[in-house]
């Protein structure tokens, strides 16, 4: 049965969702359309098609009580949207649907699994959220919440675990077994990965605490992840109030890469390694799904919780989602590259070899907003490094946004202070990268609002949201010193022009 409140938010998007034309949506990003969105949700395959729902409120621009949108594809580029899939309608949940998981069931149904928030106002007048999680089944469409709900509450919490901060479930199925972590704060007051098992995923038995952060990385850790990959395993999460560690981690909301040796006995994460997923301004809450062929996709929200009241308010959407980038594990560092489906998005190849850099650089064929750009930067003399070389995107006589690269010291920096953006935050993220003798290699991506960049065929990743005019689209090369540059930049098509492979 539909209840009254999910037939009004699908009312409200088919009323108003054709006054938002798609040229004001980003070309090949996910959205919500109209309204509000943040994290990914039950991002899955469901009968051979990739689901994506997402946090959701279509009623304005800004955080509402949230429910669940929904798109489905086949290739991961372009996609269909379908009707909200969940709304805030029982008492456990009526203050939020929040963060969650999807999964196919061996009857044919897909379920979701998702944190119901509802908040108490206590005997000291504080308000507080109590969290726990909640079950619908359906069939692609429509969902059903089951009488059992919730699943799992503070009962089910190993002993110093908060009610309160008790979210985000993502669930995997080894054999005939069901797995799940979900995040939680301990006694601590730090953040942790619980692990959950159970043998047909309705009714759950606490494991073990997969992963716990003692405090080192952040607080709160929200959003997990975990699956193998590369001959290891690997943890995804998005903690709370992190504090800056050199040029990895910065302060706020956000994303940490743990890799290690799952110990099946003690049902613990062996830690070897630790670093950040993306390096950007925009990016929180990653979740991943196996595809048929065997890879492992990621998509991220691609936003930023302390921008997230500046905003372009003549557009009706705010929040978009990554590109989904595939993921391996090399030297002990996660790799991700966009999904080779955006390939066949590809137009005419415009490409340069050997190109001398002195300068300030523009070349015929060089420009757009909708593009894939890989750019290759060297020294033109082995023996001389140069000092500084800079790739300038999005710009215009007053605006631009610029990616600046310093051999000496192996750092990127990112700046959309000029992006043109009407408010006063933090628009600048430095990072370091891996040592090449000056040689660095920067695949962009663009869409009409936002920049992604790939660094060394993946070694890390910067994803920012820019809102300069959409006439802003001149690209310029920059060097302090003498560089050599390869490029191949493709424009993105979508409107059925002809993709062809022609070079200039």
């Amino acid at each position: 049965m539909t209840s009254q409140k999910l037939k009004d938010a699908r009312d409200f998007l088919s009323k108003y969702l054709p006054f938002a034309p798609a040229k004001e949506q980003p070309a090949f990003h996910v959205t919500g359309g109209i309204g509000w969105i943040n994290d990914p949700n039950g991002f899955s395959v469901y009968q051979g098609e990739y689901h994506l729902f997402f946090q959701y409120y279509p009623y304005s621009n800004r955080w509402g009580p949230m429910h669940w949108g929904h798109v489905k594809t086949r290739d991961f580029i372009r996609w269909e949207r379908l009707s909200v899939a969940l709304a805030p309608d029982m008492p456990y949940d009526k203050d939020g649907c929040f963060s969650g998981c999807a999964i196919e069931l061996p009857d044919g149904r897909q379920m979701l699994m998702y944190t119901g928030v509802r908040q108490e106002r206590q005997e000291n007048g504080v308000v507080d959220d109590f969290q726990t999680q909640c079950i619908a089944v359906g069939d692609g469409i429509n969902y059903e919440k089951i009488e059992a709900n919730p699943v799992l509450t503070a009962a089910d919490l190993p002993e110093g675990g908060s009610p309160h901060d008790f979210r985000d479930p993502k669930i995997w199925r080894e054999g005939e077994t069901y797995y799940m972590v979900v995040g939680n704060r301990p006694a601590d007051g730090s953040g942790s990965i619980l692990l959950y098992e159970s043998a047909d995923c309705f009714q759950w038995r606490f494991v073990s605490v997969l992963a716990a952060c003692h405090n080192q990385f952040g607080r709160m850790w929200e959003c997990p992840d975990f699956f193998p990959l590369g001959g290891k395993h690997v943890l995804l999460t998005s903690p709370q109030e992190m504090t800056s560690i050199g040029l990895e981690f910065h302060p706020g909301n956000g994303t940490v890469c743990l890799i290690g040796e799952y110990d099946e006995l003690a049902h613990h994460l062996l830690r070897e390694s630790v670093q950040a997923i993306d390096y950007g301004l925009d990016f929180y809450a990653p979740q991943t799904l196996e595809t048929p062929d065997g890879r492992r996709v990621m998509i991220a929200w691609m936003q930023n919780w302390e921008t997230s009241n500046c905003r372009d308010e003549t557009l009706r959407f705010f929040g978009q989602m990554t590109v989904p980038r595939e993921l391996s594990v090399r030297d002990g560092r996660l790799i991700q590259n966009p999904v080779r489906e955006l390939e066949a998005y590809r137009g005419v190849k415009i490409s340069y070899r050997n190109v001398m850099v002195c300068g300030e650089t523009n070349l015929q064929g060089i420009k757009g907003r909708i593009l894939d750009m890989t750019v290759t930067v060297r020294p033109a003399n082995e023996n001389t490094l140069y000092r500084r070389f800079r790739l300038s995107v999005a710009r215009d006589g007053e605006r631009c946004t610029t990616i600046r690269y310093k051999p000496e010291s192996n750092t990127l920096r990112v700046d959309r202070t000029n992006s043109g953006f009407p408010h006063d935050i933090v628009s600048i993220r430095e990072f370091q990268v891996r040592p090449r003798q000056g040689e660095i290699k920067l695949r962009v991506v663009m869409d009409r609002y936002s920049v992604e960049l790939f660094v060394n065929d993946g070694e890390q990743a910067a994803s920012f949201v820019i809102y300069t005019p959409q006439e802003a689209s001149a690209i310029s090369f920059d060097a302090d010193g003498t560089v050599l540059l390869d490029i191949e930049k493709y424009d993105l098509v979508f409107d059925g022009t002809e993709r062809a492979g022609q070079s200039v």
